[in-house]
């Protein structure tokens, strides 16, 4: 009878499987979401968009898949974990039905000069095998084909502990052959410094020879140590001292030397210069700085390898004629074809993995890359897609993948190829989550969740959920720009001059020949891997009057954020200090304003080993990071941290008038708000910033310099529909005060509104390299003589 009565009770509860079908997020709080809840259908795809700094990063990023890949940690032993990083647990209330997550993200891939798109992806270990097992002649192990390898050779007696407290002596030889080249430790190319750009030789040290930016006659730390050190003779000129002067004078190794009573250290020019300004990011040195490195410093290939990067012993082993160093170099498309070729069963798993491998380059639309490009001149849509090509062939399926605007960096052309592709992960049963502002990938979602209404604090809660003809039809600011269109410029303006660029033939430009209108918005355009950044980047000189903002990361720990990253808080510091009658060092909280319980940073960090670290806020500072003290200064009746927790559009008003009256500090605002930024605080820290938000502020950054000529990669990356419109209008004021803006870009609405456009291809790799169009972008829709050209008719209704 009790068997009956379990058995009616199971009957009238709901299946145990329709609990699984959804992923449920109650009460999520990370960053700026506000008690978010969404349920997000499994084995579907949901598309998450919004402004840029909605809130969607951390909802998908940060909450979902931060949670999935904790708990997937949380599975091995304390003793594994402890070698693993470690998460925290994301500020929400309730996470459920979650699946392992595979996050394919937009982080630019390492610079590292050791990585290229082979290393960085399997092929080229595969490589290696291959050549290690058919090469003739036969040099070795996979080592000896691998150029980040050294060949090592060693031998003598090592001490071995035996029982008892016995010591015995043992000959041991070690041997390993590596593939690396020695002449450029595997790099592919050596730096040589042009000495006329240091130092004109026709003079003295103490007539002023040196032509460093800096070092001035009186500079304590650089000339006064060679005129003064007694190691050279400051009054001869340099073209007359003798070879050991020479060498002295620019290889000398660190030698202690008095000036002035005063300990210094005297060291060779060169070194002391690659320490001084060639170890430094580029970007993070001052403008005229890096003009000056990009005069003294040029980069040749290695004469010992070619550029190759590999031993001679490695390019020297063969597979019917060609070596590895040749096949690395080959398009990955023909690539492919050659591997299909060889049909060697001996090898046979091998050849079919290392083909599947190259054919997932070739569908994803890589396969115009080589494997021997390094990984850090990939543009972040093509790191991204480098990073998808593991998960493709996977036969792994309930996976949850998230990706993060998979189209950047995509022609209109190649976004339909994209799309199958995630529809592909779909189908075979996984569940894809998708941050997207392009209106083709959010058209063939299953499920739509839009955040806003706005940015930073004025955002992070859910707008709609739903379909996309429910998105359409509701009135958010997605709904309302997701059938926007740009009408093409009927009146364009005319040029002041040209930009001459005549036989350029970086990565795979073919002998161009081009004229770029400058005084006018000159749009370079083409599908990915035609070579649009090749030609402007790679073409158009460096130095005075070009102000360059790439798609390069932006570097910060915790500590930076948009004031210190602007050079904005070192206006603010002074203005404090003269009001207050005290030291500007005082209101900064990595000198000495800090908190000195905290150090600055706000909050208190434990340890907890193979757990996630705890982070408190400060109970002394409470979180403000300033000493005590510091806080009783004050400017317009505000002290520094509540300067610090003001959003940009605020702090604009503040320094525009009254008692904080701050020109230059207003000035850095104004820019801010052009890009679009008004919302950010000036003290968030810029490990918070989404991509989009990091790009504009670079671009806000480099606004300030003085240049005529200013060149922008992509930079309606990360920005949604709304805020195109917004660029659209920074760009035109550009162009009215008389700069000249090149902008390499595929977004249809920019192409629509520039005054010139170049068009690149007619494909990508080999297949392009060529200009196919140039011309107004009326021509261009009325001529669709160009795969450019015929996504923008369709975009304009053309």
């Amino acid at each position: 009878m009790s068997t009956a009565k379990n058995t009616g009770e199971r009957s009238s509860a709901p299946q145990g499987g329709e609990n699984h079908d959804l992923l449920r997020v109650y009460g999520a709080r990370v960053n700026n979401l506000k008690d978010v809840s969404v349920e997000i259908p499994k084995r579907r795809l949901t598309v998450f968009t919004g402004v840029s700094g909605s809130g969607k990063s951390s909802l998908v990023f940060d909450t979902i898949a931060a949670e999935s890949q904790r708990l997937i940690n949380e599975t091995y032993s304390a003793f594994v974990q402890g070698f693993m990083p470690t998460l925290a647990r994301p500020e929400v209330d309730v996470l459920e039905g979650l699946t392992t997550a595979i996050v394919v993200d937009q982080q630019r891939m390492g610079a590292d000069p050791r990585s290229t798109v082979g290393t960085a992806t399997d092929a080229n270990a595969m490589l290696r095998i291959l050549f290690s097992r058919l090469g003739q002649p036969h040099i070795g192990s996979p080592n000896a084909f691998a150029f980040n390898v050294p060949s090592v050779r060693a031998s003598g007696a090592i001490t071995v502990e035996r029982g008892a407290g016995r010591t015995e002596s043992v000959k041991a030889t070690y041997n390993r052959t590596g593939g690396m080249c020695t002449g450029c430790e595997g790099r592919g190319s050596v730096s040589d410094i042009d000495l006329t750009q240091l130092y004109d030789d026709s003079k003295s040290i103490a007539e002023g020879a040196f032509t460093i930016p800096g070092w001035t006659l009186d500079s304590f730390w650089t000339v006064r140590v060679y005129a003064e050190s007694g190691i050279l003779d400051p009054n001869k000129p340099i073209r007359k001292f003798t070879k050991k002067e020479m060498r002295d004078f620019l290889h000398g190794k660190p030698t202690k030397v008095k000036v002035e009573g005063v300990n210094l250290t005297y060291e060779g020019l060169i070194p002391k210069i690659q320490k001084s300004m060639l170890s430094k990011d580029r970007e993070a040195l001052q403008p005229h700085i890096r003009e000056f490195v990009d005069r003294a410093v040029t980069f040749t290939d290695c004469p010992e390898c070619d550029g190759t990067r590999l031993s001679e012993a490695a390019r020297s082993s063969k597979i019917g004629g060609v070596g590895i160093a040749d096949a690395c170099a080959m398009q990955i498309s023909d690539l492919a074809a050659w591997v299909r070729g060889l049909g060697e069963p001996s090898v046979a798993p091998l050849l079919a993995n290392l083909g599947r491998t190259l054919d997932s380059f070739v569908e994803i639309g890589l396969g115009y890359l080589a494997l021997e490009r390094p990984s850090g001149t990939l543009s972040g849509g093509e790191a991204q897609r480098v990073k998808m090509i593991r998960h493709l062939g996977s036969a792994l399926t309930d996976v949850t993948y998230v990706f993060d605007e998979p189209t950047a960096g995509l022609h209109p052309h190649d976004i339909q190829r994209m799309n199958e592709l995630l529809l592909r992960l779909r189908d075979k049963g996984n569940t894809v989550l998708v941050v997207e502002h392009k209106p083709q990938t959010i058209a063939i979602a299953d499920h739509v969740v839009d955040l806003g209404p706005g940015a930073g604090t004025h955002g992070g809660t859910v707008c709609f959920e739903g379909t996309v003809e429910g998105l359409r039809a509701g009135d958010t600011v997605t709904g309302r720009h997701l059938d926007d269109r740009a009408a093409v410029k009927e009146k364009v303006r005319t040029p002041s001059g040209t930009l001459e660029i005549r036989g350029a033939t970086a990565h795979n430009l073919r002998e161009v020949d081009v004229d770029l209108p400058l005084g006018v918005l000159c749009v370079v355009t083409g599908v990915a891997g035609s070579g649009k950044s090749s030609l402007v980047h790679g073409s158009i000189p460096r130095g005075a009057g070009v102000v360059s903002v790439d798609q390069g990361a932006i570097k910060g720990s915790r500590r930076s954020n948009p004031a210190t990253y602007t050079g904005l808080l070192d206006p603010i510091r002074k203005a404090f200090a003269k009001a207050n009658g005290v030291k500007p060092a005082l209101f900064s909280a990595n000198s000495e304003g800090a908190c000195p319980s905290c150090n600055g940073a706000g909050v208190i960090y434990t340890d907890l080993a193979m757990m996630a670290g705890v982070a408190t806020t400060c109970e002394e500072c409470e979180g403000k990071r300033f000493e005590a003290s510091v806080l009783d200064h004050h400017l317009g009746g505000r002290d520094i941290s509540e300067v610090l927790a003001m959003s940009v559009s605020e702090a604009e008003e503040f320094f525009a008038e009254g008692e904080a009256r701050t020109p230059a500090a207003h000035k850095v605002l104004t820019r801010l708000s052009d890009v679009g930024l008004g919302y950010l605080t000036l003290g968030q820290p810029l490990t918070t910033l989404s991509g989009g938000e990091r790009q504009r502020l670079k671009l806000a950054t480099h606004m300030a310099e003085k240049g005529g000529l200013y060149v922008l990669d992509e930079p309606t990356n990360g920005l949604h529909l709304a805020d195109v419109e917004q660029l659209l209008g920074l760009l035109d004021r550009l162009v009215d005060s008389g700069k000249s803006v090149i902008v390499v870009e595929h977004h249809p609405a920019v192409m629509a509104h520039a005054d010139w456009i170049v068009d690149l291809g007619p494909g990508a790799g080999h297949d392009g390299g060529r200009i196919v169009f140039e011309g107004t972008p009326a021509d261009l829709v009325a001529a669709r003589s160009t795969l450019t050209g015929e996504h923008l008719a369709d975009y304009v209704g053309g």
